[in-house]
């Protein structure tokens, strides 16, 4: 893949963009995963949600971000996008195993 000094056209650089989300993609899902073992783990539905832990989470992806050249704001408005669907999807799973029924993504 180019580097975005190389790329010459606007084609170079929409398969770079293409390439790279075929990556999150992938990495989104990988995560997924754990979260799902997450919902398995925890016992209330109360526990999706650790303040604590989500502040200290986006604080250090803000942090990481500035490091890297990301926008700041940017990296906290996709990660508490994730955070919340994480939130939920733990708060309904956890919801349906109690009651003895499957959940659906």
């Amino acid at each position: 893949m180019k580097h975005p000094a190389d790329c010459v056209n606007k084609s170079d650089i929409r398969t770079a963009i293409d390439r790279l989300d075929e990556d999150l993609l992938q990495i989104f899902a990988r995560r997924q995963g754990y979260v799902r073992r997450m919902a398995e783990l925890k016992n209330r539905p109360e526990e999706a949600f650790d303040h604590e832990r989500i502040e200290t989470m986006v604080a250090a992806i803000r942090a990481r971000a500035a490091e890297l050249g990301l926008e700041s704001d940017q990296a906290e408005l996709i990660w508490r996008t994730l955070i919340d669907w994480n939130v939920a999807y733990e708060k309904r799973a956890i919801s349906a195993r109690l009651e003895g029924g499957a959940i659906t993504s």
